[in-house]
């Protein structure tokens, strides 16, 4: 039986409908730096690409 791989599970999450989610990244200091636009939408959680999507499922298969 295949393990899940933990770290890559605590970065990713898996909506209902099975697309993956991940934060953005460089949200944690210098937003001083950063525009209004960056920090507004660094709040959401953005979709990982298909492919790379495929990988991480296989990846975190396991645990779902």
């Amino acid at each position: 039986m295949q393990k899940t791989n933990k770290s890559i599970a605590k970065r990713f999450k898996v909506t209902a409908s099975g697309k993956v989610l991940r934060r953005v990244s460089g949200f944690r200091h210098f937003l001083r730096n950063k525009t209004v636009k960056q920090r507004r939408s660094a709040r959401h959680d953005q979709l990982v690409s298909s492919g790379f999507a495929k990988q991480i499922l296989k990846a975190i298969a396991a645990g779902l």
